[in-house]
C-alpha cells in the first residue's frame, strides 16, 4: 500500500513539472506573438481592420529560414479567434530550388471566416505550392486580398533571402 502511495505521488510530482515546463514554453511564445502584433501594427497600421475583422488569426513572431540549393523554415505561433488566444501552432517548411541566404521573419495568417480558420484547427492545413505573403515594409500600400479564406503577411526581421514564397509550409495546431 505504501509503495502504490509514493507511485502516485511521484507521477504526480512528475506531471506537474512537465505542465509546468510547457507553460512557460507556451507563454514564452503567446508574449513573443504579441510583441509581433504591435511589431506589424507599427510597421502598418492598416493590418488592425484585419486583426479586428477575420475570423481568427495565427501569429509566428520567430519564424527561422534559410537555405543554399535545399531550404526550409520553422516556426511556433499563437492561435486567436476573437481576439483571444485559444492554442498554438507550428510551421514547417522544406523546399528545393535556387535559393540563398538566411532570414528571420514575423509571419501572421488572417482567416476570413470560420471555415477558414477551422480547417487549419484540424491540424491538416497547407499552403499550396503557388502561395506567397505580402511582404510588409514601411511606406507601401496594404492591399489585402483573401485567397482561399486566407491572406498571409510577412515582416523581415533580419538577414538577406531571395524566397518571399510561403507556398509548401504545412501547420500544426494544438488547441488549450
Amino acid at each position: 500500500m505504501k509503495k502504490l502511495k509514493f507511485t502516485i505521488i511521484l507521477l504526480a510530482v512528475m506531471s506537474t513539472a512537465v505542465a509546468i515546463s510547457q507553460t512557460r514554453k507556451d507563454k514564452k511564445i503567446m508574449n513573443d506573438a504579441a510583441k509581433a502584433k504591435k511589431t506589424l501594427l507599427k510597421a502598418h497600421s492598416g493590418l488592425q481592420s484585419l486583426f479586428d475583422d477575420s475570423a481568427g488569426y495565427v501569429i509566428f513572431p520567430n519564424v527561422g529560414k534559410g537555405g543554399l540549393v535545399v531550404g526550409g523554415a520553422s516556426g511556433n505561433g499563437a492561435v486567436y479567434e476573437d481576439g483571444n488566444v485559444i492554442g498554438l501552432a507550428g510551421l514547417k517548411k522544406l523546399n528545393i530550388g535556387l535559393q540563398a541566404g538566411g532570414q528571420a521573419i514575423i509571419e501572421v495568417i488572417f482567416f476570413e471566416d470560420a471555415e477558414a480558420l477551422n480547417e487549419f484547427k484540424q491540424g491538416n492545413f497547407s499552403f499550396a505550392a503557388e502561395v506567397s505573403a505580402v511582404a510588409l515594409k514601411s511606406g507601401i500600400a496594404l492591399n489585402a486580398k483573401y485567397k482561399d479564406g486566407v491572406a498571409v503577411f510577412v515582416l523581415p526581421k533580419a538577414g538577406l533571402m531571395a524566397d518571399a514564397s510561403v507556398g509548401g509550409q504545412k501547420f500544426s495546431f494544438r488547441a488549450f
